[in-house]
């Protein structure tokens, strides 16, 4: 399978509601932009919906719902003008998961020829829906396309490619929590880890016993004697070593079905961050505002689900005040870093500096202390991040998409917000969905 169609989960359920309910079937057309991987995987990004009105049907009825050429004429100029891809929807009154019907068949092969002979890129595609769930494929042809929601929750609405083989016994508990489904969506997944250091390494130490078994490890970091207290998997032989490296090491050596990628690169270089691309959830663990900037623009740009994490010791003359950590999900329809108020603008900016630039910015004096850290604060976050993986990802039920612990009180929250209709990186007027078609905010190579 090469094409896979992400749409945000809001979307789904405005489809549902808009076109189901009904004694005879209703059609929608989605603009996709389009994200490319470098294995030459395309994923179709759901930007838009458009629902025509009754009077741009030419026909209606129980069996089929024909939409005017004047209509499809329109749309299609849209989609050449943003140079975006259509996915036509119709509805099928079935009860199960619907089929392509012959009419379906027969439908599709005018609207491939039209678009061709307009020249609007693909792939374009087909997509029908029911009360029993839906079916996508490319238009015209017999390709089938997984189909992935996402938002407080990433939900595989169609999958092709069913997998019947048994699941190793090594993971009997979790199967006995979260089903046979549950742990194989886990083996599929590709997560992205960015920032191998205290919070990083214990992530994937975690995430290889939990049944993940594609990483993509990014960090541009090597091992220092100070480290040696947090970052698990770590030795004193290691020192000099690159983090991503060790961490590879512990997770290749828990099974030889794991597949680790290591980008020793930094996040904040264009080639690195787009990198992250071709993972299906990115879980963010560095420490600098620039970092944690460009990786939630990929976050909502190519709607990937990500779970960004932080731990803070607060001192105040020599005394430790504070003990806090912070687990959030960013996904579309859910506030960014810069909806919560969670990123300097100062910060990010110097973080994108290289250092000389930063020794000839008038406005840039001394330089960052290290922070306090201590591995059982970074495990304590890392495990709340990961059971809310679980949430996110397997049905698990667990709702909650922002937490703030206080090791002090003791205390775990959650916390509500709402993204900014306008904001830059997480509303449809910024950066949502809009894949290739947008270049990152990142430092060029």
């Amino acid at each position: 399978m090469r094409t896979e169609l992400s749409i945000a989960q809001a979307d789904v359920e405005t489809l549902r509601q808009q076109l189901l309910g009904v004694d005879f079937e209703r059609c929608a057309v989605l603009l996709a932009a389009k994200s490319t991987r470098s294995d030459g995987r395309t994923r179709m990004l759901v930007r838009e919906v458009i629902f025509p009105d009754p009077k741009e049907y030419t026909s209606q009825s129980a069996l089929d719902a024909e939409l005017s050429p004047l209509f499809v004429a329109q749309v299609a100029k849209r989609a050449a003008k943003d140079k975006l891809a259509l996915v036509f929807v119709h509805t099928h009154l079935d009860d199960g998961v619907p089929d392509f019907s012959r009419v379906d068949d027969r439908g599709e092969q005018p609207l491939r020829t039209f678009l061709e002979n307009r020249g609007i890129d693909g792939p374009h595609a087909a997509l029908v829906i029911s009360e029993g769930g839906m079916r996508a494929r490319l238009l015209g042809a017999q390709e089938e396309l997984r189909v992935v929601s996402v938002g407080s929750k990433r939900r595989i609405e169609f999958d092709p490619d069913l997998d019947d083989s048994a699941t190793s016994a090594t993971f009997d508990r979790q199967v006995r929590a979260f089903g046979v489904a549950g742990q194989k969506q886990l083996e599929k997944l590709t997560v992205a880890i960015v920032g191998l250091g205290g919070t990083g390494s214990i992530m994937a130490q975690q995430l290889v016993h939990l049944g993940i078994r594609n990483f993509i490890l990014i960090d541009h970091d090597s091992i220092e004697e100070t480290n040696l207290n947090r970052v698990v998997g770590s030795a004193r032989s290691d020192l000099g070593a690159n983090k991503a490296e060790v961490a590879a090491r512990y997770v290749n050596g828990f099974s030889s079905q794991v597949r680790a990628d290591v980008v020793a690169g930094d996040v904040s270089r264009d080639s690195v961050a787009r990198r992250l691309v071709e993972a299906d959830v990115i879980m963010c663990c560095t420490d600098s505002h620039g970092s944690r900037s460009v990786i939630q623009q990929v976050s909502y740009q190519y709607l990937i689900p990500c779970i960004d994490m932080g731990s803070t010791i607060i001192q105040e003359k020599g005394e430790v005040t504070g003990i806090f950590g912070r687990v959030q999900l960013l996904a579309p329809g859910l506030p960014c870093l810069w909806c919560s108020g969670l990123l300097d603008a100062a910060e990010v900016r110097r973080d994108m500096m290289n250092e000389a630039e930063r020794r000839l910015d008038p406005y840039i004096v001394g330089s960052r202390e290290p922070a306090p850290s201590v591995i059982s604060l970074n495990g304590t976050v890392v495990s709340l991040a990961v059971t809310m993986l679980l949430g996110l990802t397997v049905g698990a039920p667990i709702d909650a998409t922002r937490l703030m612990y206080n090791a002090r009180i003791p205390a775990l929250r959650a916390v509500h917000g709402e993204p900014k209709v306008d904001c830059f990186i997480c509303s449809r007027k910024g950066a949502l969905a809009w894949g290739d078609h947008r270049r990152l905010f990142t430092r060029l190579d």
